[in-house]
């Protein structure tokens, strides 16, 4: 006759009890989204259309801490400050940052805020600087040095010559994504890259210490670099040999995107390319130029990218 064995039994139970507590709050964590402490509106642009040198308006501060935080106005103050080092007036610095601006999106270059200037700085886009790193000048002279369209880090940073099999895993995921389908965008954004390049890439082991991590944040993360809610900021990344890739996760991210979502894709493309030492081009059909409007998708590297990502690693 069988019988159970009480205390064996409980001590069981209990046993897979705990195994599968410890599975949901692995679950948890890869799908939590952090609410964003950190938010700034573009609805400021609305009111400067056409605003030129010698005028004043609250909405320019906004659009100093807007050129300042992607490079192209030295203020000598973080966008996310507050705004002791800004006024509201329309010098002679901002114009030339404008000039910058207007040059690098191949804009008609009149240091005004015209209308296409408006509409390009309402496209969402990366957050990592366009490389420009203005100083305030009263000089005209602001021609770039760029190599064709791509650009590089500073000192063109890049992975030492001994580091060209590169793994990488994942951080939290974002709720509204699964992790299926942010590996599956990041593999095939990988294979892309390493097709035109010396670079392997591979997932690492479950607990491996990997060369890359990609994860999903919000708001200020502890990076630097805090994301500002969605429709904006949509990811960054850092230079060689950092290896943080951080995707917004107030974004709605998606692999088949309808307007109001952004293709994980398209993004980890461009951002990998930040992750092995290239900057943003002037190039509109680069991967990595620095927006993206919602609904799209950009899966190819372009010529401008192979042609930078081979100029960088030949030196």
């Amino acid at each position: 006759m069988f019988r159970f064995n009480l205390p064996h039994l409980f001590a069981a139970n209990f046993l897979l009890f705990l195994v599968i507590l410890q599975c949901s709050v692995v679950v948890l964590v890869q799908s939590r989204s952090l609410k964003p402490k950190y938010q700034q509106s573009t609805n400021f642009l609305e009111n400067l259309e056409g605003i030129q040198k010698g005028q004043t308006n609250k909405g320019l501060i906004q659009l100093k801490q807007y050129l300042n935080k992607f490079g192209y106005l030295n203020t000598g103050d973080d966008s996310s400050a507050s705004n002791t080092n800004l006024t509201d007036e329309f010098d002679e610095n901002l114009e030339l940052a404008i000039k910058h601006y207007q040059q690098f999106n191949n804009l008609d270059v009149s240091g005004k805020l015209d209308a296409n200037t408006i509409k390009q700085m309402l496209i969402p886009r990366c957050g990592v600087p366009d490389m420009i790193n203005q100083s305030p000048s009263n000089s005209d002279n602001f021609t770039m040095i760029v190599a064709s369209h791509f650009t590089f880090f500073p000192n063109m940073q890049k992975w030492q010559p001994s580091n060209t099999r590169l793994t990488y895993s994942f951080g939290p995921v974002s709720q509204n994504v699964g992790i299926d389908q942010v590996r599956s965008a990041c593999a095939s954004a990988f294979q892309k890259w390493a097709a035109v390049s010396q670079f392997t890439f591979e997932e690492g082991s479950e607990g491996q210490q990997t060369n890359i991590v990609i994860g999903f944040y919000s708001g200020d993360h502890g990076d630097g670099r805090p994301f500002d809610g969605p429709g904006r900021i949509l990811a960054h990344a850092f230079a060689p040999e950092n290896g943080n890739f951080h995707y917004d996760a107030d974004e709605n991210w998606s692999n088949n995107p309808v307007q109001g979502q952004f293709d994980l894709e398209s993004l980890a493309l461009h951002e990998i390319g930040h992750l092995l030492g290239l900057g943003h081009s002037q190039d509109p059909n680069a991967i990595m130029v620095s927006g993206i409007e919602s609904g799209a998708i950009r899966r190819n590297l372009g010529q401008d990218d192979i042609n930078g990502i081979r100029a960088l690693y030949s030196t």
